[in-house]
C-alpha cells in the first residue's frame, strides 16, 4: 500500500512550480511595459547650457598667433651730385686700366723697393706719417710743428673712434694704410716703375689713410676682390682712390679685382 508521506512532497513541488511560473509572468509583463531607451550620450556627457570648452594644440596656437610685420631696412641715401660725379669718373678710369694676371711677388722688398717709412717727399719738414695723422685726426696736439702727440680718429674703415696717444705701446692703435698695398703695387706693374716713382707712390697722400689697427691687419696686401672696409659707406671712396692711384702710376688690375671694383661703383 502506498505511503501517505509522499503527498506533502508533491504539494511543495506544485507550489514551487506555481511560484516560478508567476515570477516569469511578472518579469515578462515588466519588460513589455518598460519605456524603451534610445542610444545616445549619457547624462554626464550631454552638453549643458554653458559654452563648450575648445582646446587647440600648441602648434596650432603658435601658428594662429599674429606676428608683427617685418620692418624694412631704411633705403640707402641717394648719392650727392659730387659723389655721383666721382663714381662716374672712377668708372671711366677703371675702363681704361689694363686687365692682366698678377706678376709673381719674387724680389719684393718693402724698404729696398719703396724706401724707408716714412719719408718727407713733399719737403715740408714733416714725415709722411705725421702729415697723415695731422690731416685725418681731430683735436690734434703737436710737439713742435710736426710731431703729433694726441688726437681723435674716427677710422674710415670701421667707423670706430680711437683716442690716439703717441707712445711705445699706444701709437700702433692708429696705423697708416696704403690704399693700394705696396705688395699689390709690385705685382701689378710696380716692378717697371723707377725707384723715385715707387717712393712717391708709397708716400702719396691720395694712397694713404689713418685707420684702426684691426682693419689694417685684416687687409694686409689684399685688393678689392679679397678685402673691403667693413664700413660700407666708405667703400665708394676707397675704390675710387684705388683706381686713381693705379691710373696715376700706370698699374693694372687683375680680373677679380676689376669685377669687385665695378660692383662697388655700381652702387655709388
Amino acid at each position: 500500500m502506498p505511503s501517505r508521506r509522499r503527498r506533502p512532497i508533491r504539494l511543495r513541488t506544485g507550489i514551487t512550480s506555481v511560484l516560478v511560473l508567476l515570477a516569469i509572468v511578472v518579469a515578462g509583463y515588466a519588460t513589455l511595459t518598460a519605456e524603451p531607451t534610445m542610444p545616445g550620450p549619457s547624462r554626464a556627457s550631454s552638453p549643458t547650457a554653458a559654452s563648450p570648452a575648445i582646446t587647440t594644440s600648441p602648434a596650432l596656437s603658435a601658428s594662429a598667433a599674429p606676428t608683427a610685420p617685418a620692418v624694412p631696412a631704411p633705403p640707402a641715401p641717394a648719392p650727392t651730385a659730387p659723389q655721383a660725379a666721382a663714381a662716374a669718373h672712377a668708372r671711366d678710369l677703371l675702363t681704361a686700366l689694363p686687365v692682366k694676371g698678377p706678376a709673381p711677388a719674387t724680389g719684393y722688398d718693402r724698404t729696398g723697393d719703396f724706401g724707408s717709412a716714412w719719408l718727407d717727399v713733399d719737403h715740408n719738414g714733416c714725415d709722411t706719417r705725421n702729415d697723415v695723422l695731422a690731416r685725418d685726426l681731430t683735436d690734434v696736439v703737436r710737439s713742435g710743428p710736426c710731431r703729433v702727440l694726441t688726437g681723435e680718429l674716427v677710422s674710415p674703415y670701421s667707423g670706430t673712434t680711437i683716442d690716439f696717444v703717441r707712445g711705445d705701446t699706444t701709437s700702433t692703435a692708429v696705423q697708416i694704410d696704403h690704399v693700394v698695398a705696396l705688395e699689390n703695387v709690385w705685382r701689378t706693374g710696380g716692378q717697371q716703375l723707377s725707384q723715385d716713382e715707387r717712393q712717391a707712390l708709397a708716400n702719396d697722400p691720395e694712397n694713404l689713410f689713418a685707420v684702426d689697427q684691426h682693419s689694417n691687419a685684416q687687409k694686409r696686401s689684399g685688393d678689392a676682390a679679397t678685402w673691403l672696409p667693413a664700413n660700407t659707406a666708405f667703400r665708394c671712396t676707397y675704390v675710387e682712390h684705388q683706381v686713381a692711384i693705379k691710373t696715376t702710376y700706370r698699374l693694372w688690375v687683375v680680373p677679380a679685382e676689376r669685377d669687385a671694383i665695378e660692383r662697388v661703383l655700381a652702387r655709388c
